[in-house]
């Protein structure tokens, strides 16, 4: 939302993985790391491929735990203990075992890798929704999997029905 200070979370996308009474975890969708892509992360992982792996570039997931890596995908992968369920739609997998399977041509039918997290506190992401700082929706696979970085947040937006031009930095109580 405008009213959201923190620049690195200016036009952010976030899904939202993990939210519970202990706070909640989320990765940025929209936001492609500094000269990172797959093919180089594989290549200094010393990661083998046996299928050809698209230079897809790897996103800067949030401020938290950046040296981690997080892979959002289909939930038709399953890593056993290492991967949560999100909703029917995503799954998130943070380990090696999943770019090593990607690698082979075993993993997920589509995925997003992210070095960071966002991470809240509990009560955290509740006050600060609350406080007007951020806009809650439903995400598709279509708009995180498929959608060009830059036309991700106005994407996110529309399918919500709102005009990001209607938004304001105050909020207010009936």
């Amino acid at each position: 939302m405008p009213g959201l200070s923190d620049e690195r979370f200016s036009h952010a996308v976030i899904v939202v993985c993990a939210h519970s009474a202990e706070g909640a975890m989320g990765i940025v969708v929209n936001k492609p790391a500094d000269h990172v892509s797959m093919t180089t992360l594989f290549r200094q992982l010393s990661i083998p491929c046996s299928v050809p792996i698209r230079p897809n570039p790897v996103y800067a997931g949030g401020p938290v735990d950046m040296e981690r890596g997080f892979v959002l995908h289909s939930p038709d992968y399953d890593a056993a203990l290492s991967t949560l369920h999100v909703n029917p739609d995503f799954a998130m997998t943070a380990s090696l075992d999943v770019l090593e399977d990607i690698a082979q041509g075993r993993g997920p039918n589509v995925s997003l890798l992210a070095l960071g997290y966002c991470g809240w506190a509990p009560g955290q992401l509740e006050a600060e929704i609350t406080d007007n700082g951020w806009l809650v929706g439903d995400m598709t696979q279509g708009l995180v999997f498929s959608t060009d970085d830059e036309r991700k947040w106005d994407m996110a937006m529309a399918a919500q029905g709102i005009d990001p031009r209607s938004l304001s930095a105050t909020s207010g109580r009936a």
